[in-house]
């Protein structure tokens, strides 16, 4: 591949992950809609293609669910009306980016099941690679599917389940003992909020309460956003089942040691708000971190610090405060570029990178700038922004990278795509910065990522190929990954 398709070929080089979940139960009977609402607002950066909200009275008809969901961002999908006709004392919901499944509404979560036993409401963020072979077991004994997600796949089996177990929670775990790969899980059935995690923890979940109520989210930011208290994280491996009789129960059977555990490193680095705490540790101080080693570790004289709106920011002060360097703002983004967004056409002059990002030329006119961003994945964006600057008059310009380079794909619910289409694949530093018209070009060391999340265990599979658990044997993550009209269209929000 020569360097101008790597970066021409595709229209918006970023990671994106697949969901936020968010769950609530009001013991004192209350509709808890708009607060899954502001709820899932706070993690709108989780997710912009759709979203839903699903809640039930627990003193109404058995069975009964109330459900709205549709593609779009949260405030596009739900109106002040429809949330006041939500009526209902527990609830999921959940903003769905798709790396497995294609983007339509029948995609769209929470997925709702009425069977013998009465209703679930599950939504689901993380990937699993053994999906296929589960499908395939439920569609020879009769399933029929609505939808193409493993979501689908987990709602099915934990209905099987609840056949031949005493509790709802019981058969969330005995479902949970057969996939393999990353989730985080928030179920609502008619009486009980279950939140369960999957025992490596690639994905976040978290506890909070507020007043006589619970909230099981992905992240802590979405419980600051309704006033909630945080309680605590849910272990990997954990399920717990939260009930006005016995508030918060645990089952830790599934519990890995702790040494064996591998949190995705990018909720880190990329994915979380950086208001948020993760398994205890602090988003925007790992950032702040991250830029503090580039700095150690990859030096360059320069006059101004920058980071690439919004997860290059952080990184980009604890650069600065590292190296002495000033911290600048030179890129100006445009807020309101969502879902919608339309590509422009190849005759068009329009640049999709400028569209969301402008150059402050006052800023960076005559100065030698430092460029801060999370990642390169195929290249593309990293190249239209180091020309952007250029084009503004930076005399120099020198790209840090707040990650390793990616040499590996994931299949635990981020974007990487195939190994061929990562531009460090088969590339040296060096000619990465060729290829995009860097004056130079650093990242983050490998060896550095343990810091990063304060020791916890994490995942590195992207970066080294070694996975926690044996990948698949063949690309089981959906068409997005393989086909180039959905390259194409996935022109969705970076943060």
């Amino acid at each position: 591949m020569k360097n101008k398709d790597i970066c021409e070929s595709t229209p918006w080089d970023g990671l994106h992950e697949e969901c936020g979940v968010f769950g609530m139960y009001d013991f004192d009977g209350k509709d808890v809609a708009s607060s899954i609402y502001y709820g899932l607002f706070a993690l709108q950066h989780r997710g912009q293609e759709s979203c839903g909200i699903a809640v039930s009275d627990t003193a109404g008809p058995k069975g009964r669910v109330i459900s709205h969901r549709d593609m779009g961002l949260v405030n596009e999908v739900f109106t002040s009306e429809k949330l006041e006709s939500m009526k209902g004392d527990i609830g999921v919901g959940h903003v769905r980016y798709s790396t497995a499944g294609s983007s339509s509404r029948e995609n769209a979560q929470p997925l709702v099941l009425n069977y013998v036993k009465g209703t679930l409401a599950l939504a689901h963020n993380g990937n699993l690679i053994n999906a296929k072979e589960l499908r395939e077991n439920l569609e020879y004994t009769g399933a029929i599917f609505q939808t193409t997600i493993d979501s689908e796949v987990i709602a099915y089996y934990i209905a099987r389940e609840r056949l031949n177990s005493q509790t709802a929670e019981e058969a969330v775990r005995r479902a949970c003992e057969r996939l393999k790969g990353a989730y985080a899980l928030v179920v609502a059935s008619p009486r009980k909020l279950i939140g369960a995690r999957d025992p490596f923890g690639f994905k976040p979940l978290c506890i909070g309460k507020r007043d006589n109520s619970y909230i099981i989210t992905s992240e802590t930011c979405a419980l600051e956003t309704i006033g909630a208290e945080f309680v605590r994280d849910v272990l990997p491996g954990e399920v717990v089942t939260i009930t006005p009789e016995n508030g918060i129960c645990s089952d830790t059977s599934m519990c890995l040691p702790k040494e064996r555990e591998a949190r995705c490193i990018f909720e880190y680095i990329y994915f979380a708000r950086p208001d948020s705490h993760l398994d205890g540790v602090s988003v925007y101080a790992s950032r702040i971190l991250a830029g503090r080693f580039l700095a150690k570790d990859s030096p360059v004289d320069a006059d101004l610090v920058v980071g690439v709106p919004e997860s290059g920011n952080a990184a980009a002060q604890g650069y600065s405060l590292e190296s002495g360097i000033p911290y600048g703002t030179a890129f100006v983004k445009n807020s309101y570029v969502g879902r919608t967004f339309i590509k422009p056409k190849q005759s068009s002059r329009e640049s999709s990178v400028q569209v969301k990002l402008n150059v402050l030329k006052e800023s960076v006119a005559g100065k030698r700038v430092i460029m801060i961003d999370d990642s390169i994945v195929r290249g593309t964006t990293s190249d239209r922004i180091v020309r952007m600057l250029r084009d503004a008059g930076a005399t120099e310009v020198h790209v840090r990278i707040s990650s390793p380079p990616f040499l590996w794909p994931c299949y635990f619910g981020t974007d990487i795509p195939a190994r061929e289409q990562l531009i460090a694949y088969n590339r040296t530093v060096d000619e990465i910065c060729k290829v995009i018209g860097a004056d130079s070009l650093g990242y983050l060391r490998i060896e550095r990522l343990e810091e990063l999340a304060e020791g916890l265990p994490i995942c590195k599979g992207c970066f080294n190929g070694n996975y926690p658990m044996e990948p698949p044997k063949e690309d089981i993550r959906g068409e997005y990954f393989d086909k180039e009209k959905d390259l194409e269209r996935r022109i969705t929000t970076r943060r």
